[in-house]
């Protein structure tokens, strides 16, 4: 009985442990995955468009083809060469996550030029896609969404491997893998909301029993453009921001503080200049709105680099991404 009770006690003991080593994979991996807003934003901004011109009955499917890429990118190319890295070669996070800010902040950059001096039918399709099949399209349109999206993957998975504390291998594995399965779901999730609150919104307006519930109904689809707009906009911003913030912090890891020490005392000043309550506030909003600034301006000095060089490149190895 004594041995029985010693092996229970064994048993309690270790899975206490192993609760204890969830709890704080759970944390990490959501503390990890905060630090990668910006550019889960605008994943989720992003992916919509791939749906546009589609059936409603494909939509799901293929958000679910796209999902499925993501994480496969994340969890068997990215995750595997972010432990590589933080295990032999820690000194390139830094660089690579400026790399990532400065790619953000392109992107960023772009978006806002094209909405300020190109408007276009974003809808409708590409003249080299005109010819395909709805089935060649669809492929087409997925392959373009997980090429993208394995970028803003890498983005995501960097930012978290520098977030995550300095731990043993396997405890950064398994925060990696939770950030990897926790941001694909929470992205695609509510990008499957997205795209079909439209008809969710139409099936209330028709079957509603109540004028209430009708009313809700046309409320929504009437709002889904303004919803989808504001989102893009958010998005947008959240990569400027975050992309801008990168760089910063990355230069001051480097050695150069500068950048990082006006934007503190602009944000300070500014700060000291309002009401006790809300200092903590404006500061951080006049700090994000410096680095929001600074991703604007390195942003607009990236995009010639962007298009005549990175693109033609880009084309070269993996095809239109514009057109995907």
């Amino acid at each position: 009985m004594s041995g029985l009770l010693a092996l229970l006690d064994d048993v309690t003991a270790i899975a206490k442990v192993a609760a204890t080593s969830v709890d704080d994979v759970a944390a990490q991996a959501l503390k990890a995955g905060s630090k990668a807003a910006g550019a889960v934003v605008d994943d989720a901004a992003v992916t919509p468009k791939y749906v546009t011109g589609f059936p409603p009955a494909r939509e799901l499917p293929i958000i679910w083809k796209i999902a499925r890429g993501s994480l496969f990118n994340k969890l068997v190319f990215l995750l595997p060469a972010g432990l590589l890295l933080s295990a032999f070669a820690p000194w390139l996070i830094p660089p690579l996550l400026m790399l990532g800010g400065g790619y953000l902040c392109f992107e960023g950059a772009e978006k806002l030029y094209h909405a300020l001096f190109h408007h276009h039918d974003a809808d409708a399709r590409p003249p080299e896609t005109q010819n395909l099949s709805d089935q060649h399209l669809e492929e087409k349109k997925v392959a373009g969404a997980i090429k993208t999206d394995f970028i803003l993957s890498a983005e995501i998975m960097t930012i978290a491997l520098a977030a995550i504390p300095e731990s043993g291998f396997w405890m950064e594995a398994a925060t990696l893998a939770a950030v990897a399965v926790l941001i694909t779901a929470a992205v695609y999730g509510a990008v499957a909301l997205l795209v079909k609150m439209d008809d969710i919104g139409l099936w209330l307006a028709q079957t509603g029993r109540t004028g209430a519930g009708r009313g809700l109904g046309r409320g929504i689809v009437k709002a889904m453009p303004r919803v989808m707009t504001t989102l893009s906009v958010v998005g947008t911003a959240a990569m400027l921001w975050v992309g801008g913030s990168i760089i910063v912090h990355g230069l001051a890891q480097m050695g150069w503080h500068g950048p990082e020490e006006v934007i503190h005392a602009i944000a300070v000043a500014v700060a000291g200049a309002t009401p006790e309550g809300m200092h903590g506030t404006v500061e951080w909003a006049v700090t994000a709105l410096c680095d929001g600034l600074l991703g604007i301006a390195l942003g607009a000095a990236l995009i010639p680099i962007g298009t005549r060089f990175v693109a033609p490149v880009w084309t070269a190895l993996f095809g239109d991404r514009k057109a995907a």
